[in-house]
């Protein structure tokens, strides 16, 4: 089904793959009528024209990226604005969409959700925008329909910003690197690897993009083969799929943590393009005569059977036939791996859905940027028509992705074949995505065709003694267990005929309702601010030693940002950033923020005052060690930092959310320890908000509590040392040696001058 080459290889005519060992040269050589260095053919794949394209450095090996738009949500777009307000922002140099379709429902805090929406609304007036009301489109169906283009860059401050099916290359980053593109900045990164996903056949009838996309995180994920690379598209499978398969495979390319993707295109993507009545953003791209990449993940398209991710990551995957014939073996396997994303706090079992040796579920949702698709949910509609969901436990929601989708589906009869069976439509709208919507009952299962099943995404809550939880399907297989009244179905097994509609697209919805004030900012607007909407704190600069005290250990392989700071109903507190720090590690270490405000207000006392008078009781003896052992340096004044950290094994899968760095930021954190990052954006977001990354390879057993002594921090990031010495002062100084990796010029100075927005005031 799926195969990870062990070496890179060579793309001949887009089609014959020569995988680089020792017989590539005598290979190539008989194929080719020239010699065609490896060099030469990596500057052939359509990832290295695109972002040579983009690079303003000058070096194809250190790129300074400019995009060509930009678009976030309501969740992100209050504190990236604020942001580049503290910076100097005057007017949005580049196409900036602000959508709303996170904080969609004015159901907690008041009024704070409006507020922000009222806020970007007159943001885009200021200063030249797209503002797109709440309940027309999820963040990525609109940029897919209105900003993407062939051959051009997009950033979004949502980790999901994908668009490689429709020849964009898209990243997904946390909301520091959009404030630099606002403020005529770049996104500095090196020059990423390139995979090919070369896919072969074609899928069989009932098989969907989301069980393409499993299938490939699945294999990827866990041995990090495409890990901060880009994944590109090619092999004669993309041409037997259509626009849409291709956008819902490539959408979830994020959760195998890849920096971006694209794919080749042709006259289904044109199509699409003149559908959407854009079609002067279609240009066809394909790889050169002889490409070269760093690796290959071949997928045969006709051996992909539907699939499941069981809880709690999309990498815990199986087919559905898989899971069916195994049922005890597989959910006892589950329920092991919640005892260690759960820390035990609950009680957690799927054993009791298990029904006449069936599995049952209690809701199913087709939704969001993955699900809300207008052929997903037509053939979602082929299966259900003249079914019954039955008045049982089951329910099913339907959220299209978008206004126009809705309108298409309610002139072509599919909302009332869907309405007809007993599910509920509902507007456009990323709640059920990250637990703001159709949260499930205390102990019940739902298959979601969505993007994420961490621990508590689906809106539960460890800490109230809840859980409830999320297997990731596609809306064909989720459509089949609905007509079976919610026993697990895979839609192979269902004997349907797709009718496969023709999309029209509505394009006055748009004209009718999205403000575009792209070219016309006004800076007359006053912005309006809600009582919930505050300043970011202010932070200091990186002081020349630092104290660490640890207020966090996290042994978990993994650590999502849903458990650095939890979505659903905290995400209203977004634009405030105290008011959010609150929760944070609210569901995996309740005790976190009281602990970093111990330590920050001992910190507070010696920024007001020139020494920590104030230090706790078991802090007087580490100072009196540290002074003993490091002579000539004044623990107790100005000079020595004192702050918080959290240990965590590998931090940062999931969200492109700057609030899971900058919730730690405001509480008094100075540094994350890790083995390694999961992803390069939660990297970027701590280094943007003046937090010290640091990596260690060497195993040690931190505890809470513990307290790291680091000399001469600051003149190590000057210095570009690469190896950094650190001590536990209170486990006998046991030395360590901490990494920070590569970090350019301009991430030092920002790590220095103590977060982003420091860096743009004294520069």
């Amino acid at each position: 089904m799926i195969k990870l080459f062990e070496n890179g290889a060579y793309l001949i005519h887009g089609t014959e793959l020569v995988e680089d060992n020792a017989e590539a040269a005598s290979v190539l050589a008989a194929k080719l009528p020239r010699t065609v260095t490896k060099e030469d053919a990596a500057k052939n794949t359509m990832a290295y024209g695109i972002l040579e394209q983009h690079n303003t450095s000058g070096d194809m090996e250190n790129l300074k990226i400019k995009f060509d738009k930009m678009t976030s949500h309501d969740i992100t777009f209050v504190g990236i604005i604020q942001t580049a307000r503290a910076s100097g922002l005057k007017e949005f140099p580049i196409p900036y969409v602000l959508t709303n379709c996170h904080n969609s429902l004015c159901a907690v805090g008041g009024t704070i959700n409006e507020d922000d929406h009222m806020f970007g609304l007159s943001c885009a007036k200021k200063y030249g925008g797209v503002y797109v009301p709440p309940h027309q489109a999820v963040i990525h169906q609109y940029a897919r329909e209105m900003l993407a283009e062939c051959g051009a860059m997009i950033l979004g401050s949502d980790s999901h910003t994908r668009y490689g099916a429709l020849g964009t290359m898209a990243i997904g980053e946390g909301g520091g690197e959009l404030a630099k593109q606002l403020l005529g900045k770049t996104y500095d990164v090196a020059r990423p690897g390139v995979i090919a996903i070369y896919l072969e056949g074609e899928v069989a009838k009932g098989v969907g993009p989301q069980d393409v996309a499993l299938a490939i995180i699945g294999a990827t994920f866990g041995c990090g083969y495409v890990k901060n690379k880009v994944m590109e598209f090619v092999g004669p499978g993309v041409d037997k799929l259509s626009a849409d398969f291709r956008i819902g495979i490539d959408v979830m390319t994020t959760e195998t943590t890849c920096l971006s993707s694209i794919w080749k295109t042709d006259d289904k993507i044109r199509e699409w393009y003149e559908t959407h009545d854009r079609p002067e953003a279609y240009k066809e791209m394909h790889p050169g005569e002889v490409a070269y990449y760093d690796g290959v993940c071949y997928v045969d398209l006709s051996r992909i059977k539907p699939m499941i991710a069981m809880p709690f990551h999309p990498s815990n995957t199986y087919t559905i036939e898989e899971l069916n014939a195994n049922l005890m073996d597989i959910l006892d396997d589950c329920e092991k791996r919640a005892q260690v994303s759960l820390d035990g706090k609950v009680d957690f079992t799927l054993k009791d859905k298990v029904k006449n040796g069936r599995l049952y579920v209690e809701q199913g949702i087709i939704a969001g940027c993955a699900g809300g698709g207008f052929e997903n949910i037509c053939a979602a509609a082929d299966i259900l028509k003249n079914q019954s969901i039955g008045a049982d436990e089951f329910t099913l929601s339907i959220y299209p992705a978008s206004t126009p989708i809705y309108m298409e589906l309610a002139k072509n009869g599919r909302l009332a074949d869907l309405i007809g069976t007993g599910a509920i439509v509902k507007t456009a709208f990323c709640g059920p995505c990250f637990g703001a919507g159709d949260t499930p009952a205390n102990n019940a299962f739902s298959i979601r065709h969505s993007t994420r099943n961490f621990p508590n995404r689906e809106g539960s809550k460890v800490q109230n003694g809840q859980i409830s939880s999320v297997a990731l399907m596609d809306a064909r297989s989720i459509a089949a267990t609905a007509a079976n009244q919610g026993y697990l179905t895979a839609a192979t097994d269902m004997d349907v005929e797709y009718t496969g509609p023709k999309y029209f697209f509505d394009k006055s919805i748009y004209e009718k309702r999205v403000y575009n004030g792209v070219g016309k900012a006004d800076p007359d607007v006053e912005v309006k601010f809600g009582p919930n909407i505050k300043d970011w704190p202010e932070m200091i600069p990186l002081t020349d030693h630092l104290l660490l005290k640890l207020a966090s250990v996290i042994h978990d392989p993994v650590t999502t940002t849903d458990e650095l700071i939890p979505s659903g109903e905290t995400s209203s507190y977004r634009s405030n950033p105290l008011g959010l720090a609150e929760f944070t590690l609210s569901r995996k270490d309740p005790e976190y923020v009281g602990r970093a405000k111990a330590v920050q207000a001992v910190e507070k006392k010696r920024e007001t005052l020139g020494c920590m008078c104030k230090a706790d009781e078991s802090m007087k003896p580490m100072m009196k060690s540290i002074k003993a052992r490091f002579e000539g340096i004044e623990i107790n004044g100005g000079n020595t930092g004192y702050g918080s950290t959290i240990f965590a094994v590998k931090p940062g899968d999931g969200s492109a959310r700057e609030q899971a760095a900058s919730c730690q930021k405001v509480l008094g954190g100075w540094a994350n320890i890790a083995k390694e990052y999961a992803t390069k954006r939660y990297r970027s977001n701590l280094i943007n908000w003046g937090m010290l990354p640091f990596v260690m390879e060497e195993d040690f057993a931190f505890d809470v509590d513990d307290y790291v002594f680091i000399p001469e921090i600051r003149k190590a990031i000057m210095d570009k040392t690469s190896v950094i010495k650190a001590y536990v002062v209170n486990k006998d100084f046991k030395e360590l040696e901490l990494r920070l990796g590569d970090l350019t010029d301009d991430e030092r100075q920002i790590i220095l001058d103590g977060c982003l927005i420091n860096y743009y005031r004294y520069h």
